[in-house]
Protein backbone atom coordinates (compact mmCIF):
# COMPACT_ATOMS: atom_id res chain seq x y z
CA UNK A 1 0.00 0.00 0.00
CA UNK A 2 1.25 3.51 -1.03
CA UNK A 3 1.32 6.32 0.98
CA UNK A 4 -1.76 8.13 -1.16
CA UNK A 5 -3.66 5.32 -0.67
CA UNK A 6 -6.40 4.26 2.08
CA UNK A 7 -7.35 1.32 3.68
CA UNK A 8 -11.50 1.49 3.94
CA UNK A 9 -13.53 -1.04 6.36
CA UNK A 10 -14.29 -3.11 3.63
CA UNK A 11 -10.93 -3.48 2.48
CA UNK A 12 -10.06 -5.07 6.46
CA UNK A 13 -11.10 -8.47 5.76
CA UNK A 14 -8.62 -8.32 2.64
CA UNK A 15 -5.63 -6.93 4.15
CA UNK A 16 -2.39 -8.55 4.86
CA UNK A 17 -1.06 -8.25 8.53
CA UNK A 18 1.39 -5.47 7.59
CA UNK A 19 -1.78 -3.42 6.66
CA UNK A 20 -3.67 -3.64 9.83
CA UNK A 21 -2.23 -1.66 12.84
CA UNK A 22 -3.56 -2.43 16.44
CA UNK A 23 -4.89 0.61 18.43
CA UNK A 24 -4.19 0.44 22.18
CA UNK A 25 -6.57 1.13 24.68
CA UNK A 26 -6.83 5.38 24.81
CA UNK A 27 -4.97 5.53 21.79
CA UNK A 28 -6.78 7.97 19.34
CA UNK A 29 -7.00 5.81 16.13
CA UNK A 30 -5.34 8.33 12.76
CA UNK A 31 -6.80 8.01 9.34
CA UNK A 32 -3.87 8.70 6.40
CA UNK A 33 -1.48 9.19 8.95
CA UNK A 34 -4.01 12.23 11.08
CA UNK A 35 -6.25 11.93 13.91
CA UNK A 36 -9.66 12.15 12.70
CA UNK A 37 -11.17 15.86 11.51
CA UNK A 38 -14.84 15.01 11.47
CA UNK A 39 -17.75 12.51 12.41
CA UNK A 40 -17.84 10.27 9.06
CA UNK A 41 -14.05 9.01 10.21
CA UNK A 42 -15.42 8.40 13.35
CA UNK A 43 -18.21 5.89 12.20
CA UNK A 44 -16.11 3.04 12.84
CA UNK A 45 -16.69 3.46 16.76
CA UNK A 46 -19.52 4.69 17.02
CA UNK A 47 -21.16 1.42 18.24
CA UNK A 48 -18.54 0.64 20.91
CA UNK A 49 -20.25 0.90 23.96
CA UNK A 50 -18.80 3.28 26.98
CA UNK A 51 -20.08 3.15 30.55
CA UNK A 52 -21.03 7.31 31.86
CA UNK A 53 -20.58 8.19 35.73
CA UNK A 54 -21.81 11.59 37.38
CA UNK A 55 -20.09 11.54 40.83
CA UNK A 56 -21.96 13.65 43.28
CA UNK A 57 -19.51 12.77 45.62
CA UNK A 58 -17.51 10.74 47.73
CA UNK A 59 -17.64 9.99 51.49
CA UNK A 60 -15.09 7.12 53.49
CA UNK A 61 -16.41 5.14 56.24
CA UNK A 62 -15.54 2.04 58.15
CA UNK A 63 -17.87 -0.69 57.17
CA UNK A 64 -19.67 -0.81 60.68
CA UNK A 65 -20.65 3.00 59.70
CA UNK A 66 -21.91 1.18 56.61
CA UNK A 67 -23.57 -1.50 58.24
CA UNK A 68 -25.64 0.69 60.12
CA UNK A 69 -27.28 2.59 57.73
CA UNK A 70 -30.86 2.23 57.41
CA UNK A 71 -33.97 3.67 55.31
CA UNK A 72 -33.57 7.55 55.17
CA UNK A 73 -29.56 7.83 56.28
CA UNK A 74 -27.65 10.80 55.19
CA UNK A 75 -24.32 10.59 54.19
CA UNK A 76 -22.47 13.27 53.72
CA UNK A 77 -20.54 13.81 50.62
CA UNK A 78 -17.06 15.67 50.02
CA UNK A 79 -18.89 17.88 48.22
CA UNK A 80 -21.10 21.20 48.32
CA UNK A 81 -23.96 22.23 47.16
CA UNK A 82 -23.86 23.42 43.86
CA UNK A 83 -20.58 22.35 43.50
CA UNK A 84 -19.76 20.75 40.36
CA UNK A 85 -19.88 17.08 40.12
CA UNK A 86 -17.63 15.14 38.07
CA UNK A 87 -18.28 13.51 34.64
CA UNK A 88 -16.17 9.75 34.20
CA UNK A 89 -16.08 8.24 30.89
CA UNK A 90 -15.31 4.31 31.35
CA UNK A 91 -13.17 5.52 34.65
CA UNK A 92 -11.20 8.41 33.37
CA UNK A 93 -12.07 11.98 34.04
CA UNK A 94 -13.98 13.84 31.12
CA UNK A 95 -15.67 16.61 32.14
CA UNK A 96 -17.32 18.30 35.04
CA UNK A 97 -21.37 19.22 35.27
CA UNK A 98 -24.33 20.22 36.92
CA UNK A 99 -27.35 18.43 37.42
CA UNK A 100 -30.61 19.43 35.71
CA UNK A 101 -34.24 17.28 36.06
CA UNK A 102 -35.59 16.62 32.75
CA UNK A 103 -38.97 15.95 32.63
CA UNK A 104 -39.38 13.84 35.72
CA UNK A 105 -35.60 12.27 35.67
CA UNK A 106 -32.47 13.39 36.72
CA UNK A 107 -29.84 14.74 34.38
CA UNK A 108 -26.04 16.03 34.16
CA UNK A 109 -25.59 19.35 31.59
CA UNK A 110 -21.31 19.43 30.98
CA UNK A 111 -20.36 22.57 32.13
CA UNK A 112 -16.25 22.19 31.26
CA UNK A 113 -14.36 19.55 29.47
CA UNK A 114 -11.52 18.14 31.23
CA UNK A 115 -8.78 18.00 28.40
CA UNK A 116 -6.17 14.80 29.43
CA UNK A 117 -2.54 15.46 27.76
CA UNK A 118 -1.26 12.21 25.90
CA UNK A 119 2.07 11.17 26.40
Amino acid sequence: MTDSETLTLDDLDMAQPDQVALIDEGEVPEVAGRPPTNAKELEAVYDIPVQVSAVLGKANMQVSQLLKLGRGAVVELDRKVGEAIDIYVNNRLVARGEVVVVEDRLGVTMTEIIKMDRN
